[in-house]
């Protein structure tokens, strides 16, 4: 019988916008971006340049240190840009679309599907990187043999899409197609991760390999990273692999139909946005297609993803490689004088600092302000309580500024990702960048460890 994990400690910021359950049909961009970005530790290496014509399914570019790790074009047209930042550093690679044509891939039968044939056509058309692995919070590598396997199937971050409503508007044979697939690389077993009460265990109970596990708790609950410690941890010298549900559904569609195609459902949701609802669209296609006169005017921020760990992007910017959801909040950038000193009935504080706290189900319009600027890193006691892990972050975050390789590992630097200790960031009375932090430590790691 699966279990229920139930965690106490967590946050959840109670923010206006979230997405109603309403399908608005399917987002048809002219533009799709691939962002190397999106990918911590890549080196990319083009294959293309602006002109190339390009059908789904094709390489755009490659990992330079692991070159049988492609990534491909979503749709079919031409490369229109390559857009670079600093140093020349490749931040997207922009296709216009043309026509439907994608490269055929070869169906594959269920009888066919084997650990070598579905290595082979995720490394083939592109979406090896769906999955990823801790330690490191990076694409898996494909020569090593992780000890577990984990599918998340739900997200517990502010005004997250509601998984469930997306699984009843989906193909469920893509589903179960994938995860089978996917538990061939694990040795035939894989851990599902699902939400409490969530009635997405039925569609998938009685594939072979699948066990269930069901969390509960506020946010992270539903971050894999959360996953993983408590149900298989990784230790030094482990790997375990993981991947979002939906993602696997795009694998189950590459077996069953034998293309390359990338579409997801995408919660559009904030505070800003007139009539949060949801939309298909293929990884990587232009928000504009369906932010456009459904946000209020004025000096808004667009994430691709949530508020804690999204990416920021221009209104016309691109839906990340990872992300189900896209945000859209109020900028703030303004002063605010005594602002510390008001009861603050419309301000939220997880320390219950205003009497906004009397309002326990009053949901909130909150900005990018920050309130103040970085100060003094001071041990407040204040991160253990939204951190379901048994680490001491504020002892992990100073070893890693310190570069202390051996205090990093017995504080548990492989079991945690930016986006783990992302709530730490939220209530820092420090206003440090902890999330960076994480990731500078991460790639210390890599580089003394490789």
């Amino acid at each position: 019988m699966p279990r229920t994990i139930k965690l106490k400690k967590g946050f959840d910021i109670r923010l206006k916008g979230v997405a109603g359950k309403k399908m608005a049909g399917s987002a048809e961009p002219d533009l799709f971006g691939v962002k190397p970005i999106d990918f911590p530790g890549l080196t990319p290496k083009l294959n293309v340049k602006e002109g190339s014509e390009v059908l789904a399914g094709a390489i755009l570019f490659h990992d330079k240190h692991r070159p049988e790790i492609i990534y491909t074009s979503p749709v079919n047209g031409r490369v229109v840009s390559i857009e670079r930042g600093e140093r020349r550093k490749i931040l997207e690679v922009v296709i216009e679309k043309r026509g439907n044509e994608a490269i055929d891939f070869g169906k594959t039968r269920h009888e066919e599907i084997t650990e070598e044939r579905v290595k082979e056509s995720l490394l083939a058309s592109g979406l090896w990187p769906i999955i990823r692995q801790r330690p490191y919070h990076i694409v898996a590598n494909p020569h090593d043999i992780p000890k577990s396997v984990f599918v998340t199937g739900f997200d517990s971050s502010p005004l997250s899409p509601d998984y469930d409503f997306i699984l009843e508007n989906s193909n469920i044979s893509h589903y179960r197609t994938g995860l089978y697939a996917l538990s061939k690389l694990a040795n035939g077993r894989i851990n599902l991760v699902l939400k409490e009460k969530s009635g997405a265990g039925s569609y998938f109970s009685d594939i072979p390999g699948i066990e269930i596990h069901y969390f509960s708790g506020p946010h992270p609950s539903g971050n894999p990273g959360i996953h993983i410690h408590h149900i298989d941890p990784v230790n030094k010298g482990e790997v375990v692999w993981f991947a979002n549900l939906q993602d696997v559904s795009i694998l189950g569609r590459l077996l069953e139909e034998g293309i390359y195609k990338p579409e997801k459902i995408v919660a559009l949701t904030g505070s800003e946005v007139i009539n949060p609802q949801y939309y298909r669209i293929l990884s990587g296609g232009s928000v504009a297609s369906f932010v456009a006169d459904n946000v209020r005017p004025g000096n808004n921020r667009y994430i691709s993803g949530n508020v804690l760990t999204g990416t920021r992007i221009r209104s016309d910017g691109y839906l990340g490689y990872y992300d189900s959801q896209v945000t859209v909040i109020p900028e703030g950038n303004y002063h605010e004088f005594f602002g510390w000193a008001t009861p603050g009935i419309g301000k939220f504080s997880f320390s219950r600092t205003f009497l906004s706290s009397l309002f326990p189900r009053k949901e909130y319009r909150l900005d990018t302000n920050l309130h103040g600027g970085e100060r003094a890193f001071v041990v407040t006691g204040q991160y253990e309580k939204v951190l379901p892990m048994d680490i001491y972050p504020m002892q992990l975050l100073k070893a890693i500024l310190a570069e202390d390789i051996e205090m990093m590992e017995n504080l548990g630097i492989y079991e945690v990702a930016e986006e783990d200790l992302a709530l730490c960031e939220y209530l820092c009375p420090s206003k440090i960048e902890i999330q960076s932090i994480v990731r500078k430590g991460i790639d210390l790691m890599i580089k003394e460890m490789s």
